[in-house]
């Protein structure tokens, strides 16, 4: 296998489970329009945009809003769930999420982020990793959500690198069809089930070293 010489990481559900806040937030949206959202329905809303999560809200209540009126619902969700990242605490990172940084960052690796969140820069600052971090892909700063393999594409260009050079870590089938179509070698981090289609699945960063994992991509 090619050189790997950059690592790019989703977010929610990679670094930090902050999809516990996005699905209250959500949840409180439901409830003032009067009807159920369970974190069964939640599990659709992985890796996709504000938008388009409202899209499908909307589509398990069974209701059409006009666009005004949807734009409104997806502002109060996100000041809903800023109530919440103002509140996280470094103790919230995943595990075994910041020695991997701190190791990969040690062998001259580059670090992306990927994600669809627009409040990426925020969380990062709460949890104290923003310095790890050569780069920084938003959902400020695509046009297309997961799994367009945009978000991806930006953050291999921004670091100067071929997408074949590039490892993303995601947690979600949308991120991974990202990457996939961008071309990237993709670890999946969770669920082997869920995550069949990543090239690798790991059950979290304190299973698995970026020496092993580089290993591994070698023997391959």
């Amino acid at each position: 296998m090619k050189e790997i010489k950059a690592f790019l990481f989703d977010l929610d559900g990679v670094i930090v489970d902050t999809a516990k806040y996005h699905y209250l937030a959500w949840k409180q949206i439901a409830d003032q329009l009067g009807f159920e959202f369970t974190l069964h329905d939640n599990e659709r809303l992985k890796g996709v945009s504000r938008m388009r999560s409202l899209d499908i809200l909307l589509e398990v209540g069974k209701m059409h809003l006009e666009q005004t009126e949807k734009e409104k619902l997806a502002t109060r969700k996100n000041e809903l769930y800023l109530q919440h990242i103002y509140t996280l605490q470094k103790t919230e990172i995943l595990p075994g999420v910041t020695a991997f940084l701190k190791e990969t960052r040690g062998m001259g690796i580059k670090i992306a982020l990927g994600s669809a969140s627009k409040n990426a820069p925020l969380i990062l600052e709460r949890l104290g990793l923003t310095s790890f971090f050569d780069v920084i892909i938003d959902g400020n700063a695509v046009s297309k959500a997961k799994p367009d393999p945009e978000v991806f594409l930006q953050g291999a260009a921004a670091l100067k690198v071929s997408p074949r050079e590039c490892v993303v870590f995601e947690d979600a089938e949308a991120g991974i069809e990202a990457a996939i179509a961008g071309r990237m070698y993709c670890v999946g981090v969770g669920s082997e089930s869920a995550l069949h289609k990543a090239n690798l699945v790991i059950e979290g960063f304190n299973k698995l070293s970026p020496h092993e994992l580089l290993q591994k991509l070698r023997e391959e």
